[in-house]
C-alpha cells in the first residue's frame, strides 16, 4: 500500500460512537499561546519563594494589626463552638445566638482558631489569644493569594502567575483584611480554592482527578464553612461544568454523548455533596437541620438585616438606604489602580483573551468578579462598611488583571522599548497602593486610591477604620508615654466608643490598672475618664470635614498618611461632666458655670456648647441658648442634639417657624430622631395643621413606641380631624404606658 493511501485527508473528522467519552479538546495551536517555557523551573521557583516570603511578610504585619470590631461576636462564637464539640452537641449554645446572629455563619475559622486557644489556654484577655486568630487570618488571606496565583498560571503560564499573585499581595485593602478579618478573608480563600480548581477539573473533563476533585471540594467547604454564600460556588460549578460539555461537545452532544454528560453531572453532584457535607461538619446549626439552616442563612445574608450609619459620599446614611451604586463606588475608589486599570483594559481586549486562552477559565473568572456585584445591587441587599461583603469577588479580579498585563506583554514582545515603557507603567500605578502599605502596615485596609483622592481626600466622606483596629497604636502610645504600663499603681479610666477592643487589649497586660468605660462618642464628656481613645467610626462627616477634629483636647492622633484614624483626648479638669452631673441634679445655673469654664478653655468642645444649650434652656435664657446651639452646630455639623435645642429656644421664644426648619434639619440629619418628630408635630398642632401634627406624631411613635407624649399628640390631632375611634385607641395606648 502506498504512503498516500495510508494519509488521512487532512480535514477528516473522526466521530466517536454514541455514547462514547470525547476527549478534552485544546484550543487549536494556531490560536493558543504557550502557557509552557523552558524557564518553568525558575519561574515555578520564584512563585513559591514569593508564597513564603507573602506568608512571613502577612503573619508579622498580623501579629502588630488590633483587634477588629466584630471579634467580640466572632470571639464568644468561636468559644460556644469549643463548648459544643467538647460536649458532643451536649452544650447547645452555638445553636442560636441572638446578638451578631452567628449561627448563621460557619464555624471553620472560629472552631479552629477557639480549639488551639483552648489547647494553649488563652482566653480573650490574653494577647496570644488574638495573635493566634490573626496569624490563622493571614494564613487565610495568603492561602486566596496563592491560589489567585496558580489560577493565572494555569491560565496563562507561569510568569503571568507571578504576576497575579503579587498584584494580590500588593493591594491595600485585601492584605489589610488579611491581617484581621477573620469572615471575609476565609471565605475570598474558599472561592480562590474553588474557582482554581474548576478550571484544572474541567480542562481534564470528562476524566477528572478525584485528588484534584478533593481540592475543589476543599474550597466549597471552606467558602460554605465561613458564610452561607458558599452555596454560590455550587451554582457555579454547575453553570460552568455545563457550559464546558457544550463547548467541548455541542448542543447535539447532549443526546450523542450521554457517556460524558452522565461523567460531568456525576463529577458536579459529587463535589458539591463533599464540600457540602465537610462544611456542616463545623457548623453546628447546619449539623442539627442540614438544609433548611444553610438555605435560611443565605436568606439572612442576601437582605443583612442589621442596619448600621455608614458614611458614605459625605453623608451619615443608614446602610438600608445606600445608593445602588455603594459598592461599585466603593471598589472604584480603594483597589489599586493597577487592577482598576486591568479591569477596564481587558474589557478592550476580550476577544484576544478568548481566542488566546482557554475560554471557559477567562469566562468563569469574569463572571466570579461581576455577577456577584450585580445581584447584590439587583436585589437591593444591605452592605456595611464599604465592599468587604463582596471581597471574594477580588481574587477573579486580579486574576483578570494580571491575564491583561500580561497579555500587553505578549503583544509587545517584537517591541521591546514599548516593553519596557509597560513595565514603568505598571510600576507607576502600583507605587501608590506599596507606599501606602509601607508607611501603614498595621492597618492597609483604611486605603484610598488616587481617583479616591487617596485617604485625605476620602476624610470626611467615606469611612476610614471603622472597625477600630487603630485602638492597639493608640494603646501603645499611652504605654510609650508612660501613661499606663504593666508596673502602674494607680488606676487609668479610659473611655471609647470601641469597648471590646481597648478592654481585651489592656486587662491582662496592665494588671486590672486600666478600667476601660464605654461612651457614646456625641456625649463622650458626660462620662468621667482620663483619657479617650476615639476612632473616627462614629463621627459625622460633615464634623470631621469641618477641621476640628481631632480638637483641642487631643494629646495625639493615630494617623494614616498624616489622616488620623484614631484620636487620644484627655480630660484632667473635668468641667463638662461636672456640668452634665449638675444637669441631672436640675442645678442648671452650676451646670452653666461649669459647661462655659469647659467652652472658655476649649471652644471647640461641642458637647460642652450642647450641654449649656440644655442649660440655657432649662434657665429661660433663650438668647444664650442658640447661641450655644450654633456654637455646638460650628463645630461639629449636623449635631441633632444642637439643632433640637436650636429649636426648642426659638419655639419658647414664639418664633415658631425657625423652631421649624431647626427640628426639620435635626430629622433630615437624623431620621430616627423620635423627639425632633414630637415637637414638630406640636408645631403643627399650635398652628391647626392636625394632619401634619398626626404625621409626624405617628412618625415619634414608630421610632419609639414607648414615648408616652407622641400617643397623646396623635390621639388630639386625629380627634381634631373627627377620627374619634383611633383617636381612643391612642389614648388607650398611651394609658398602658
Amino acid at each position: 500500500m502506498s504512503q498516500s493511501r495510508k494519509k488521512l485527508p487532512k480535514n477528516r473528522e473522526v466521530t466517536p460512537r454514541a455514547g462514547s467519552a470525547v476527549p478534552p479538546q485544546p484550543v487549536p495551536e494556531d490560536k493558543a499561546w504557550p502557557t509552557t517555557s523552558p524557564r518553568d523551573p525558575l519561574y515555578k521557583r520564584a512563585f513559591l519563594y514569593s508564597t513564603l516570603a507573602m506568608l512571613l511578610i502577612t503573619i508579622v504585619m498580623a501579629l502588630g494589626s488590633g483587634i477588629n470590631g466584630d471579634d467580640e461576636y466572632q470571639n464568644d462564637y468561636s468559644e460556644k463552638l469549643v463548648d459544643y464539640y467538647a460536649a458532643m452537641g451536649a452544650d447547645t449554645a452555638a445553636l442560636y445566638i441572638e446578638k451578631g446572629n452567628m449561627h448563621f455563619y460557619g464555624g471553620f475559622f472560629d472552631l479552629t482558631t477557639g480549639l488551639v486557644n483552648r489547647a494553649l489556654g488563652l482566653d480573650e484577655f490574653d494577647s496570644g489569644y488574638h495573635h493566634t486568630r490573626h496569624i490563622f487570618n493571614a494564613i487565610m488571606g495568603v492561602l486566596a493569594m496563592l491560589f489567585i496565583g496558580l489560577f493565572a498560571k494555569e491560565v496563562a503560564g507561569w510568569r503571568v502567575g507571578i504576576l497575579a499573585l503579587w498584584m494580590a499581595f500588593l493591594s491595600p485593602r485585601f492584605l489589610g483584611h488579611s491581617l484581621m478579618n477573620p469572615k471575609d478573608i476565609p471565605f475570598a480563600a474558599g472561592f480562590a480554592i474553588a474557582t482554581y480548581y474548576m478550571v484544572v477539573l474541567l480542562r481534564d473533563m470528562p476524566r477528572p482527578s478525584w485528588k484534584k476533585a478533593l481540592g475543589l471540594a476543599l474550597g466549597i467547604a471552606l467558602a460554605l464553612a465561613t458564610r452561607a454564600g458558599g452555596l454560590l460556588l455550587i451554582a457555579y460549578l454547575f453553570l460552568f461544568a455545563g457550559l464546558d460539555f457544550l463547548y467541548k461537545n455541542g448542543v447535539r452532544g447532549i443526546a450523542r454523548q450521554w457517556q460524558a454528560l452522565f461523567s460531568y453531572l456525576a463529577f458536579a453532584l459529587g463535589v458539591s455533596l463533599a464540600g457540602y457535607v465537610l462544611a456542616i461538619l463545623v457548623w453546628p446549626a447546619a449539623l442539627e437541620n442540614p438544609i433548611g439552616h444553610p438555605l435560611a442563612a443565605l436568606t439572612e445574608f442576601s437582605k443583612l438585616g442589621v442596619k448600621i450609619r455608614l458614611l458614605f459620599m459625605g453623608e451619615n446614611v443608614l446602610s438600608d438606604n445606600t445608593a445602588w451604586y455603594y459598592p461599585i463606588l466603593w471598589i472604584v475608589k480603594t483597589i489599586p489602580l493597577y487592577v482598576l486599570v486591568g479591569l477596564a483594559g481587558s474589557l478592550f481586549i476580550l476577544p484576544t483573551l478568548l481566542k488566546r486562552y482557554n475560554t471557559i477559565a477567562v469566562l468563569l473568572a469574569y463572571f466570579a468578579a461581576v455577577f456577584p456585584i450585580f445581584y447584590v445591587i439587583y436585589k437591593n441587599s444591605i452592605l456595611h462598611d464599604g465592599w468587604r461583603h463582596l471581597m471574594f469577588v477580588y481574587p477573579s479580579m486580579v486574576v483578570i488583571t494580571a491575564l491583561f498585563w500580561g497579555t500587553l506583554e505578549r503583544l509587545l514582545v517584537e517591541h521591546r522599548k514599548i516593553q519596557y515603557a509597560l513595565y514603568a507603567i505598571i510600576g507607576l500605578l502600583a507605587a501608590d497602593a506599596v507606599l501606602f502599605i509601607a508607611r501603614n502596615p498595621h492597618y492597609p485596609y483604611v486605603y484610598f486610591n488616587p481617583i479616591g483622592g487617596g485617604i485625605r481626600g476620602a476624610f470626611g466622606y467615606y469611612e476610614t477604620d471603622y472597625w477600630g483596629v487603630s485602638v492597639k497604636q493608640a494603646i501603645g502610645w499611652l504605654d510609650k508615654e508612660g501613661i499606663i504600663s504593666p508596673d502602674m499603681q494607680d488606676t487609668v479610666i479610659l473611655g471609647t466608643t470601641f469597648y471590646y477592643n481597648l478592654s481585651r487589649q489592656t486587662r491582662k497586660q496592665y494588671n486590672g490598672k486600666v478600667k476601660v468605660e464605654y461612651v457614646r462618642y456625641n456625649t463622650r464628656y458626660n462620662e468621667a475618664w482620663d483619657y479617650g481613645i476615639f476612632p473616627s467610626r462614629f463621627i459625622r462627616g460633615a464634623h470631621l470635614r469641618a477641621g476640628t477634629w481631632p480638637n483641642s483636647r487631643s494629646v495625639h492622633a493615630i494617623s494614616a498618611n498624616g489622616v488620623p484614624l484614631a484620636a487620644i483626648e484627655k480630660d484632667e479638669d473635668k468641667y463638662t461632666y461636672r456640668g452634665q452631673q449638675a444637669i441631672n441634679a436640675q442645678d442648671y445655673q452650676q451646670a452653666a458655670n461649669a459647661f462655659n469654664q469647659e467652652v472658655e478653655a476649649h471652644p471647640d468642645n461641642e458637647v460642652a456648647w450642647t450641654g449649656l444649650a440644655n442649660a440655657y434652656l432649662n434657665l429661660r435664657q433663650y438668647d444664650e441658648a442658640l447661641h450655644a446651639a450654633r456654637e455646638a452646630q460650628i463645630v461639629a455639623p449636623g449635631t441633632e442634639t444642637a439643632l433640637l435645642y436650636e429649636g426648642l429656644a426659638h419655639l419658647y421664644k414664639g418664633d415658631a417657624s425657625s423652631a421649624l426648619d431647626a427640628l426639620q434639619g435635626a430629622v433630615r440629619v437624623n431620621e430616627e430622631y423620635y423627639i425632633a418628630y414630637y415637637y414638630i408635630g406640636l408645631i403643627y398642632e399650635q398652628g391647626n395643621d392636625m394632619r401634619q401634627a398626626y404625621e409626624n406624631a405617628q412618625k415619634a411613635i414608630e421610632q419609639s413606641p414607648a414615648f408616652k407624649p407622641a400617643y397623646e399628640l396623635a390621639a388630639r390631632a386625629l380627634r381634631a380631624l373627627g377620627d374619634e375611634n383611633n383617636a381612643k385607641a391612642y389614648e388607650d395606648a398611651a394609658r398602658k404606658l
